[in-house]
């Protein structure tokens, strides 16, 4: 059985409350799965979720070049890693790379493009869904494990 939850982004402004609005569901799960179309804002929500998590003085862009950024809450001085898995080829390459250590380590995990991934993911990995309405509002489905 799953919980879900839906949040509406209507523009750029409301970001931050929405990235709020995210962390007050994440509870003790760490590792999030980020799936949509390109273009569909999953860079954008994240950057604002890791601004709302303390993320201060690190760029948070898309790890696309990197695979996997590191950012430190200014915070908690929590760790956070952000996977960009839309260049991997195969799970063997996020396998060389260690991602599952990363999603083992208990640091929140943010992953686009987690279908590339899909078999290395934890069950306990929290999906968020983003899509775009006519109107240009996003809407995140996130979908709890339980």
């Amino acid at each position: 059985m799953s919980r879900t939850k839906e949040i509406a982004i209507t523009g750029l402004a409301a970001l931050p409350q929405a990235a709020r609005e995210f962390m007050a569901e994440m509870g003790n799960y760490t590792v999030f799965a980020f799936h949509g179309a390109m273009g569909a804002g999953k860079t954008t929500f994240i950057n604002a979720l890791c601004r709302e998590l303390g993320v201060q003085t690190d760029p948070t862009s898309s790890p696309s070049f990197a695979i996997i950024n590191e950012y430190r809450s200014d915070t908690t001085a929590e760790l956070i890693y952000h996977f960009d898995c839309y260049r991997l080829e195969s799970e063997a390459e996020a396998e060389d790379l260690g991602a599952e250590d990363y999603f083992d380590c208990g640091a929140v995990c943010l992953i686009e493009w987690p279908d590339r991934i899909e078999n290395l993911l934890p069950d306990d990995t929290v999906n968020v869904e983003i899509s775009v309405a006519a109107d240009d509002t996003r809407l995140l489905r996130v979908t709890f494990p339980e």
